[in-house]
């Protein structure tokens, strides 16, 4: 596989240009390798984001941005950053899967207390709305199909059954 790596240099005043130029590459799902050099895979979804930054980087004075295309040395090195990457998604498939247990014992909990409002159910709906986001937030980083994916599939979908589950009991409560 092949990989850009990008290199940019980047004036520590004013921050913010660093911080957009970060942030932007966060949410592609690029690896840093070392301060100011990331990796991401050399797929055509990339090239919009390596857009992004580069007109980031332009607007900094004295802003760099060097686009490379790369491989590994042998395979071992090859391995290597596929493996970065994929421990990135794993990571964060992780920790979304947690929100997502966190977000059961919560609709559990709200079934032990018999809470069964208007008020938290839009609560509810909110955070099952925001799980839905960061995991297609996730899932659009997931450039090489991280095998941290399936359970949390499992447990999002679970979400939504435990979410219908207790808006069917809010309005049995309410009569409507």
């Amino acid at each position: 596989m092949s990989w850009l790596v990008l290199v940019l240099r980047l004036p520590s005043e004013p921050a913010r240009h660093r911080v957009a130029a970060w942030r932007e590459l966060r949410k592609a799902g690029a690896v840093p390798l070392s301060s100011g050099t990331w990796a991401l895979p050399d797929l055509p979804v990339v090239a919009p984001v390596v857009d992004r930054v580069a007109a980031l980087v332009a607007r900094a004075e004295d802003g760099e941005l060097v686009r490379l295309r790369a491989g590994g040395w042998d395979e071992a090195d090859e391995a290597a950053m596929a493996a970065m990457f994929a421990a990135a998604r794993d990571d964060e498939w992780r920790e979304l899967a947690s929100e997502c247990r966190r977000y059961l014992a919560e609709i559990a909990k709200e079934h032990r207390t018999e809470k069964y409002s208007l008020a938290e159910l839009e609560e509810e709906e909110q955070s099952l709305d925001r799980l839905r986001r960061w995991y297609r937030d996730v899932r659009a980083r997931d450039l090489l199909g991280s095998s941290g994916r399936g359970e949390t599939d499992a447990l999002l979908k679970e979400c939504v059954a435990a979410f219908d589950e207790f808006a069917e009991a809010v309005y049995a409560r309410i009569g409507a």
